[in-house]
């Protein structure tokens, strides 16, 4: 027996070698404080549970062998394989559970800690055992719950877990452990020979090279030429203009370098730039919908994709999930209807985002966003726009260092935004301060990408609930509070089958799109994977497609 859309029999060894951008100062995924390597938190670390790529609602038992839940669930029991152990060959115990659920609750990076502001309790039961019981109804927390990273407790015993210094890279129970690190240079993990998960039927045919090695560099343009040189094994591309254009490299003529394509049936999620709504004039929905029109984007789409990429209409666009044109059905009006008198009207009547003629002018779009500026009571003045109160409209849109592409889009856009007299300040910071400034929300407009499943849940909470607004390094960037949208989060967590819960999303998608927080770029429709030839992946792509639950995981190297 074997996970779907694996290769049982894949060879192991082998090294693969991937590129990031940027830097990192910190190999703890789990606190707030620094830059780790996003890719630690998959790779070095296990849950209770393990999630199908190519099943939206479906978990297994990975750290726990047997789940056990009430109708109602409103608490959930696990149970523990005898077998588990960490990486040091010590075993896991309940105690080291129930320590993991309360420090990242408390201590942890912010995506942790509302669910453990839902927990009323948790206690052992059992030498192997555990019962964690909620303290609202609320259908994904068991599923959550089992999703959560268990640590090690005696490793932290007399420090404190927020405070991790660089050296101290949390044990896991994960088939990769670090074997060393170059702060801000790279990583290099290597395939545990005693992990003791082997054996089971879900991990058998993953996790086969026997290194995965993370080099760090400058920006995009700098990634790709080290992979043009051979320094790197596969690369993620983004953009289908140079994926059509620049691949055309000795390595991928002689064969060395193959180019594949992966489609995939999850919702569009939402990339673009995002408006801190804490901060006037972006808490004016006008202002916001004016600074979208301004938004050339077919224009910007031609230039920078050769308009091979089609733009995202909202946060779950290309899937069941997604808000349908024109009014809202009955089901999801009848949801909206309580919160008519706070949200768009266009949530219920219908909405779709500026289309521009394509030409580099955009006069229609700008003659609009100019008469929404004016209603929102802004003028002209020797050719600045003057916000009410009498300043200029200026603002600064922050981004990563080495984000090329983004930056590229940021300076058409703001030749646009130059025509109508807004003064533009585009900021490009390192990583430790791009992290830093997200987590204080000090920007006026960021980059946002937000990824999601066929199956989004509590998550959801933390990327737009009114209780994370202000919460320090939560992952609502843009600071909405409505409770309209939390509204809908919880008829999408109370939701007892699959219609209501596409309804509650869809009005959620409806809320999230028409409060305008957000300029969407163009999508990826699917993934696109430039890879050493010696590399090969499964013929069955789940339909979560490309993640890193399928490159490196379930891919394997010829001998």
């Amino acid at each position: 027996m074997a996970l779907p859309y694996v290769n049982p029999d894949a060879p192991k060894g082998g090294r693969v070698v991937t590129g990031n951008t940027g830097g990192f100062d910190s190999v703890n995924p789990f606190v707030q404080k620094g830059t780790p390597p996003w890719q630690l938190r998959y790779l070095t670390h296990e849950s209770l549970l393990y999630r199908s790529q190519d099943e939206p609602f479906t978990l297994y038992g990975l750290l726990a062998e047997s789940v056990e839940v009430p109708e109602d669930r409103s608490w959930v029991e696990f149970t523990l394989r005898p077998e588990a152990r960490f990486s040091d060959g010590s075993p896991v115990t309940v105690e080291d559970v129930i320590w993991s659920l309360e420090t990242l609750g408390t201590q942890g990076n912010a995506r942790y800690l509302t669910f453990w502001t839902q927990v009323d309790a948790i206690e052992q039961t059992g030498p192997r055992s555990l019962r964690i019981t909620f303290r609202d109804p609320d259908r994904e927390l068991p599923l959550i719950a089992g999703l959560r990273p268990i640590l090690k407790k005696a490793q932290w015993q007399g420090k404190t877990f927020a405070e991790a210094t660089l050296e101290e890279a949390p044990i896991g129970t994960a088939p990769y452990v670090i074997e060393s690190f170059e702060a801000s240079r790279n990583v290099v993990l290597k395939r545990n020979p005693d992990y003791w998960g082997k054996d089971l039927p879900i991990r058998r045919g993953t996790n086969n090279f026997d290194e995965i090695r993370i080099e760090f560099y400058g920006d995009t343009n700098v990634l790709f030429e080290a992979f043009k040189a051979g320094e790197i094994s596969y690369l993620r591309e983004f953009n289908a203009e140079k994926w059509a254009r620049d691949y055309d490299f000795p390595a991928m003529q002689d064969g060395r370098v193959l180019q594949s394509e992966f489609a995939d049936g999850t919702p569009s999620g939402i990339t673009g730039f995002v408006f801190n709504t804490r901060r006037p004039p972006f808490d004016d929905i006008r202002v916001r919908d004016a600074l979208i029109h301004a938004f050339n984007f077919e224009f910007i789409n031609e230039t920078m994709t050769g308009s091979r990429q089609p733009r995202i209409t909202s946060y779950f666009s290309g899937s069941d999930l997604g808000m349908q044109p024109g009014p809202a059905d009955p089901a999801v009006a009848a949801l909206l209807e309580p919160f008519k008198d706070e949200i768009p009207e266009e949530a219920l009547t219908g909405y779709a985002l500026p289309v521009a003629d394509g030409s580099a002018r955009n006069r229609g779009n700008l003659r609009k966003a100019m008469a929404l500026l004016k209603d929102a009571g802004f003028t002209i003045e020797r050719g600045r726009m003057m916000r009410p109160d009498g300043t200029p409209f200026t603002f600064e849109i922050l981004l990563r260092q080495g984000s090329t592409e983004q930056i590229s889009i940021i300076d058409l856009y703001r030749d646009a935004l130059s025509r109508l007299g807004i003064g533009v300040k585009v900021s490009t910071v390192d990583d430790a301060q791009y992290e830093l400034r997200q987590v204080d929300f000090d920007f006026d407009m960021t980059h946002i990408r937000r990824a999601f499943s066929l199956s989004p849940g509590n998550e959801q909470r933390l990327y737009w609930g009114s209780e994370a607004a202000d919460l320090p390094g939560s992952r609502n960037l843009m600071g909405v509070k409505s409770p309209a949208i939390d509204g809908m989060i919880d008829a999408m967590l109370a939701a007892s089958d699959e219609t209501a819960f596409r309804d509650a999303v869809r009005a959620l998608d409806r809320l999230l799109t028409t409060g305008r927080y957000v300029i969407p770029i163009q999508r990826f429709d699917k993934s696109m994977i430039a890879h050493d030839a010696a590399l090969h992946h499964p013929e069955r792509i789940p339909i979560y497609g490309d993640s890193v639950y399928f490159l490196p995981e379930v891919w394997w190297m010829d001998k």
